[in-house]
């Protein structure tokens, strides 16, 4: 047997080619591990084979408990519709094993059913049979298999099914993988959010769907280890301690953008020999984060055989408001979605389920006008309707067909008037034990394990799942959703209510109390289940733990709820939690606990923000000075040194930069006294971007040296920061820039490309803007327009994908600047006017005396040079007022460039030598000796006679002498000259 390619035991074939079951002209798929078991069974037909072996043979290497092996057998018994009291094909041999019982054929199946017979117009095989609860919605199969057809040709697809509750929208999505057959070139993987939830857990669906097809496909797992690491690490199940050791570190830098070029780029991979769909089940219910993903997907330009199919309550979107309506609008707009909205079943399409399921009934056709009148034609509502009939006795089956039993008016009196009480009486009619279980699951959630129902009732988990099984294979509440693997290596059954209409009747019905118990039961089960890896589940823990008004707990786990968020980048889930975290928090009593978990919550909340309002926006600055206090209140040095950095980098980007020094002091002292090198090397970093703000080049540049050789040291060490910027990148920027004002053009090229060079390594979109703007910044000293603006067109480019406003404000000032004096100065100016109000827009005031500096040029070049001089005013004013002091003297330089080139009388020209003199004293001052040169060079050219000429060569030369490198800059070759000119005279 062993070699045989298909095997057949009456009615069914089993096809060890194709890797399929047969039935007639029918493929069942099953899950390729249920296949392996049976596949394993069949070959010992009649033989008793052990737990032990099964698993052996089928999970090989890997740790398996019986429940997985239960969940297989059931997807199988399922399959080939066998009773395990009465089976025909697989017996339990209780405690030991499984034993094929059916008898082997050697005949072979009828050849599979082929799409050749569809007829014309209809991409449905002409005699594919559809489950009966399909009846009504052929014309909507038909869509989703015209959008199949576009994702095989490599056309990549969004669509949205769209109803109300019970319309249909899962049963249809059913029906439409059962119809692939065995389509071994469609591959489909489901993930659904959760109403408990709500938007806290970032990107829930997709990680549910991904890890479903991970654990089908370990090719897949390949494809994210190579194409998305960072989404690896967020599947437990899927990664080991290699990819822990080699991404773990990556985790803390990743970023929003990171993550969905990630998946996308995975997406691609995966679907480049196959179409893969991914369903997205009620995504009013979805997180921020899996409709960006959504999005993104939608507007890639690459092909790919992807079939993306969301599904949501249009009534729900309305009415909480969800951002999915904008999501989809925007979809839609730009024509990268489609749309299939279904409707309630007609009065026709009732008769034909009555047929289908009742054949050869003798119904009156009161009935059918009976059963649409109070159902309205909603699938949910008719099915349990007909049930609810048919358990009253009111329909039967007899000899001559099936029959109503009972005068129309008599059934019309039995036909409750609305889905919820239907479902109330379905549950009386339960067992108290039965009942039990399903509220207890209700409180569970829409999906949950039966270990989770075993702890809300404190029953037996064998007895609880065993009830489980047996409530889904009626298939009237519950279903089979495979198994969940704990973290100790044990596997539970999971199940799923059939609609969400059933789980929120039962949750209803129980009493306030009562809930409050159960969710407290499950919420302790599940910490305990999870133990040291229970952050994992921080989302779900904080939802019981919130409901059993646990709010200690619930504020504990939403903080590490808003952690995880923020490890996938997902930035308004993080400061969801944080938010919900602090209003719980808000009731509890006043303790040094409740303070330090006020201090967590606020250090959570200030990085999200800053990704979302900007460094200088007034919440962040709130945030971290609140930090700052509790921390000083409770002397815990890594949440004190966190509150530090971040308030420092809200004064900094505010240019305070007076209260930005105090706090780069406190965190070298806060260093010093707690011996710790991350925090060091931040306080230098901070004094190194402070100091090149205020003008004080080669302190900078000390400080940068220290940063700098603890950030290398301590690289392999823990980090409790999560960094918006690499530090490896943010201080050489800074340093590139001192190194050029203090006179070394060409060191300072070479560390700005060092830093770029990083930057594009590491590959993350933040931290490679922020290197572009400052190189492009670096050839705007030089004087270099076009290699400015082609840094900063690529920061544009990156800033405007990424969605990183302060970037690419700072992109558009250079750019404009860069192109002055070729062609169109005017809109050279405008768009260094766009810049500045997009950088001040997010409360960003550094930088602006430069910034104002470059608009000026752009006025002189169309001779507004009255208006350049206000500005540059508005310039010096600022450097007062803040202290940032850097372009102070090519300020002044530029001044008195301007002041001569605004009239030339006599008087202007004392003025604009007196401003040559003050640029010249400020850059000496600063070390700044590329700026000392421009304004000796200014200065030299303005001499009216012999004496004044000797006096002002007399300045320029020995400046100039000083100089080591970068002879064939501008600012050189324009002194060279003017020296050799003015000794020839």
């Amino acid at each position: 047997m062993s070699n045989e390619r298909r095997i057949h035991f009456h009615p069914f074939a089993l096809d060890r080619v194709n890797l399929c079951l047969w039935r007639d002209a029918d493929a069942i798929k099953l899950r390729p591990k249920a296949f392996g078991v049976l596949e394993h069974l069949v070959s010992r037909a009649g033989e008793l084979v052990t737990k032990e072996d099964l698993i052996n043979a089928v999970w090989q290497d890997t740790f398996v408990g019986d429940a997985v092996l239960k969940v297989a057998i059931r997807q199988i018994r399922e399959a080939l519709a066998d009773d395990p009291k009465s089976p025909r094909f697989i017996e339990t041999a209780h405690r030991r094993g499984y034993r094929f019982i059916a008898e082997i054929g050697a005949h072979l199946p009828p050849a599979p059913l082929r799409h050749e017979g569809a007829a014309d117009g209809d991409l449905l095989p002409a005699r594919l049979r559809l489950p009966e609860a399909i009846v009504g919605r052929e014309h909507a199969l038909s869509r989703l298999h015209a959008w199949l057809e576009k994702a095989r040709g490599g056309e990549r697809q969004v669509a949205f099914v769209t109803g109300e509750a019970g319309i249909g929208k899962t049963t249809l999505l059913e029906s439409f993988a059962w119809s692939l057959g065995s389509d071994r070139t469609v591959r489909m993987c489901r993930g659904q959010c959760l109403a408990q939830y709500g938007m806290s857990e970032a990107y829930l669906p997709v990680l549910d769907a991904i890890q479903q097809l991970c654990r089908e496909d370990h090719q897949a797992v390949e494809v994210l280890r190579a194409h998305a690491p960072m989404w690896l690490m967020q599947m437990p199940s899927c990664v080991t301690a290699a990819d822990r050791e080699l991404f773990g570190r990556e985790l803390l830098g990743t970023t929003r953008e990171r993550m969905l070029r990630e998946m996308g780029e995975a997406l691609d991979a995966l679907t480049e020999q196959s179409v893969l769909v991914l369903v997205l089940e009620d995504l009013h219910w979805s997180d921020y984060s899996t409709l960006d993903l959504i999005s993104y997907v939608a507007r890639r330009q690459r092909a790919a055989h992807l079939l993306v199919i969301g599904t949501y309550l249009p009534a729900e979107l309305i009415a909480s408001r969800h951002p999915l309506k904008t999501v989809k609008q925007e979809l839609v707009a730009r024509r990268q979605c489609e749309e299939l909205p279904l409707e309630y079943l007609s009065r026709e399409a009732v008769g034909q389920h009555l047929a289908v399921r009742f054949p050869g009934n003798r119904f009156p056709p009161e009935l059918v006008a009976l059963i649409h009148e109070r159902t309205d034609g909603n699938p949910l509502f008719m099915v349990n309707t007909i049930d609810h009939l048919i358990h009253e006795q009111l329909i039967e089956a007899h000899e001559d067909g099936w029959q109503l039993t009972a005068p129309i008016d008599t059934v019309k009196l039995g036909v409750p008037d609305s889905i919820r009480q239907l479902i109330e009486t379905q549950v009386d009619r339960l067992d108290v034990r039965d009942k039990r279980i399903l509220e207890a699951a209700s409180v569970a959630g829409t999906e949950f394990s039966a270990i989770a129902v075993s702890a809300a009732l404190i029953d037996d988990l064998a007895d609880v799942e065993v009830r489980c099984e047996e409530l889904s294979r009626q298939h009237q509440f519950i279903r089979e959703c495979g198994a969940q693997l704990l973290p100790n290596g044990h596997a539970v059954g999971r199940f799923g209510f059939v609609h969400a209409v059933y789980r929120h009747v039962l949750y209803d019905r129980m009493s306030a109390s009562r809930r409050m118990h159960l969710h407290y039961r499950i919420g302790l089960r599940d910490e305990e289940s999870f133990g040291e890896r229970a952050n994992e589940i921080a989302a779900e823990l904080a939802m019981h733990f919130e409901q059993a008004n646990d709010h200690g707990r619930a504020v504990r786990y939403l903080q590490h709820a808003g952690v995880n968020a923020m490890h996938r980048s997902a930035y308004r889930e993080a400061i969801a939690a944080s938010r919900r975290g602090l209003e719980l928090l808000a009731g509890l009593p006043d303790s040094d606990d409740r303070a330090l978990q006020e201090l967590r919550l606020q250090l959570t909340l200030g990085v999200p923000l800053i990704a979302t309002e900007g460094y200088a926006a007034v919440e962040v600055g709130n945030v971290y000075a609140r930090a700052r206090t509790l921390g000083e209140r409770l002397g815990t040095t890594p949440e004190v040194s966190q509150a530090l950095w971040g308030l420092w980098t809200f004064h900094a980007v505010k240019a305070e930069l007076s209260a930005g020094l105090g706090i780069a002091r406190e965190l070298l002292q806060l260093a010093e006294r707690a011996s710790s090198p991350g925090v060091a090397m931040r306080g230098h970093w901070a004094m190194e971007i402070i100091r090149t703000h205020q003008g004080d080049f080669r302190l900078a540049l000390e400080h940068f040296d220290k940063a700098l050789a603890l950030y290398d040291s301590d690289r392999g060490g823990d980090d409790l920061f999560i960094d918006a910027l690499n530090p490896g990148v943010a201080v050489r920027c800074f340093a590139g820039w001192c190194l050029w004002f203090m006179g070394q053009p060409d060191r300072s090229l070479v560390v700005i490309q060092d830093a770029v060079a990083i930057a594009r390594q590491l590959s993350e979109p933040h931290g490679l803007a922020h290197a572009l703007v400052f190189a492009a910044v670096h050839h705007q000293l030089r004087r270099e327009r076009p290699m400015a603006q082609q840094c900063a067109d690529d920061a544009i480019v990156l800033a405007d994908e990424h969605g990183l406003l302060l970037y690419g404000a700072a992109a558009r000032i250079v750019r404009g600047w860069a192109q002055i004096g070729r062609g169109d100065d005017e809109d050279a100016a405008e768009q260094i006017r766009q810049g500045l109000a997009a950088w001040q827009s997010t409360g960003a005031e550094l930088m602006r005396p430069h910034s104002l500096t470059l608009l000026a040029e752009a006025y002189a070049a169309t001779n507004r040079h009255e208006q350049a001089l206000l500005v540059l005013d508005e310039a010096l004013t600022l450097a007062d007022a803040t202290g940032e002091r850097m372009y102070e003297a090519e300020v002044c330089r530029l001044r008195g460039e301007y002041l001569l080139a605004s009239g030339g009388k006599g008087a202007d020209v004392a003025t604009a030598e007196a401003w040559f003199e003050r640029a010249l004293a400020i850059a000496s001052r600063q070390g700044a000796r590329s700026l000392e040169l421009r304004a000796a060079t200014s200065l030299t050219r303005l001499s009216r006679d012999r004496a004044t000429q000797v006096q002002a060569r007399d300045v320029i030369r020995p400046i100039y002498e000083q100089f080591e490198e970068g002879f064939d800059t501008l600012d050189l070759t324009d002194a060279r000259d003017l020296i050799q000119q003015r000794s020839e005279r």
